[in-house]
């Protein structure tokens, strides 16, 4: 006897259709999972066994093969139990075989036939589409993370038992549906908001302008500056998700078991602040099978790293290929994973390892040997992928108890989407979605310079001794600045401001 199910595994964060096969032969009772099986899908047999006569049906005594096709990939996760006791259900005549065709199921099983929510159904259900299925069965707690995908049926099922009947005809289960429109409305507006943030205009203007072009930023002052505050605001002035960018966020998030179980889609940008402590592998990823790290989890959003100096060497060297690139690769025996990692770099930092070096009314207990130490922890070839790189001084008295507010997010925002709007427009016809991203072929080409800002530009990258990475950089920033002020040629006042976000990369290097 043989049947057939569909069940599906993530592999990175894309999804592929599992064939389950099952072959019912003469033979002591056996249960063999073969294919590529990973702890948890080998430990399945027991769960559908218990599962399946828990729920009153008869489970097979003789021999069972369960083959996992494709069989040269490995299948891991514990989504596969509901699709191997389907099979079972079928090859035993409980459930007709053509009730099971274009289906494709996923769910994990308590011993009572209870269904338990799953990792990656997202990617799941999109690669059940994209495979042209006619609908997919999860769990009903992932139930509106899988309606996401639109025009596509989403069955949502609590209990073995439930499955069975429905398949045999006996209920009927609706598709779940969800009111995307609703919820991109009822998150407007939310989050904290730049109007909270007292003074620090210039380090305001500065952000504001990193979220026109797409700019990394360093951060330097002493504690209590508001670094953290300035960057906790940063996404409340980035350009609203799209749904195509919604959509691969939440596949990440999906894929960790990190989407909160009332959020079906993450429509804000994420905004990612690890712990200095963390391990390279948790902040790239990795694992013995990779998992995304946190800049994987701020994509399409913000990576936060406070107090730069303090994180591991590796770890901050590991950073170069996601900026430059915009994802990871990770390699093992086995496989090699991409993820994707396009974000916003804040990083920010003490100017001492007291935090008190330069700052007015306070005494720095520091040498001058730790001052350098602790500023040469960060590399000189990492700085220069940070294109906006300012000092963020302490708030005086008068101006914190002053009732006066400042610009808020909102406003802001309408400048950061226009200057967007117009970048979006120039790079129709390339792969590059913000000023950041230009490559040197770009800048030549819209980001041509007069004489004059040809000559102020080149002056002050000999006395400066700038890199040619932060020559182009400064160039990038200038080119945002422009858009933000709806300017079609770049001038000196915007060349001006973008070198002035580079002047701390020479204080750094004495």
């Amino acid at each position: 006897m043989l049947s057939s199910v569909l069940g599906s595994v993530v592999v990175g964060i894309n999804a592929f259709i599992v064939e389950i096969e099952i072959d019912v032969s003469p033979g002591l009772p056996a249960f063999n999972i073969v294919g590529l099986p990973e702890s948890a899908v080998k430990e399945s047999r027991e769960r559908v066994r218990a599962a399946v006569k828990n729920c009153g049906y008869a489970f097979p005594t003789q021999r069972i093969t369960a083959n996992l096709a494709p069989a040269d990939i490995k299948k891991e996760g514990t989504g596969l139990d509901l699709p191997l006791a389907l099979a079972i259900l079928v090859v035993s005549g409980t459930i007709p075989g053509e009730a099971v065709d274009g289906l494709v199921f996923c769910g994990e099983l308590s011993l009572d036939g209870s269904i338990r929510p799953a990792k990656g159904v997202l990617p799941i259900t999109l690669a059940a589409k994209e495979s042209g299925r006619r609908g997919v069965m999860v769990p009903r707690d992932n139930a509106s993370e899988a309606a996401v995908v639109r025009n596509f049926d989403v069955y949502p099922a609590g209990h073995l038992s439930e499955v069975a009947e429905f398949l045999r005809g006996e209920i009927q289960i609706a598709p779940a549906a969800l009111d995307l429109d609703r919820l991109f409305d009822q998150e407007q507006g939310r989050g904290p908001d730049f109007q909270d943030v007292i003074g620090q205009e210039s380090a305001k203007r500065a952000l504001e302008v990193a979220a026109a072009g797409g700019h990394n930023v360093s951060m330097v002052g002493p504690p209590g500056s508001g670094k953290t505050m300035l960057a906790r605001r940063l996404p409340s002035i980035l350009p609203p998700l799209t749904f195509e960018e919604a959509l691969e966020t939440t596949c990440i998030y999906s894929v960790a078991g990190l989407l909160p179980k009332d959020t079906p889609l993450i429509i804000r940008r994420p905004f990612c602040s690890p712990h200095h402590t963390i391990s390279d592998a948790g902040i790239i990823g990795g694992g013995s099978i990779p998992r995304p790290g946190q800049v994987s989890l701020a994509h399409n959003g913000v990576l936060f790293l406070d107090e730069l100096p303090e994180f591991r060497k590796n770890c901050l060297e590991s950073l170069r290929q996601p900026i430059e690139d915009g994802y990871v690769t990770i390699s093992r025996a086995a496989m090699t994973l991409v993820f994707p990692s396009r974000f916003t770099l804040v990083a920010a930092q003490n100017p001492c390892p007291c935090g008190h070096f330069g700052q007015e009314g306070h005494n720095c207990t520091c040498t001058p040997s730790q001052v350098h130490r602790y500023r040469t922890k960060v590399s000189g070839p990492l700085l220069d992928r940070i294109d906006i790189q300012i000092e963020v001084p302490a708030v005086p008295y008068n101006q914190l108890s002053s009732a006066r507010r400042g610009e808020s997010s909102a406003a802001i925002r309408e400048r950061v989407v226009a200057a967007r709007k117009v970048q979006e427009k120039r790079f129709r016809d390339v792969s590059v979605f913000c000023n950041a991203q230009m490559s040197v072929k770009e800048i030549d080409s819209f980001c041509s310079l007069n004489a004059e800002c040809t000559a102020f530009l080149e002056q002050v990258s000999v006395r400066l001794q700038f890199s040619a990475r932060a020559y182009h950089r400064i160039i990038k920033i200038a080119r945002t600045i422009a858009d933000i002020e709806s300017s079609r040629d770049i001038y000196m006042d915007h060349l001006a401001e973008a070198v002035q976000y580079r002047s701390f990369d020479r204080a750094m290097k004495y």
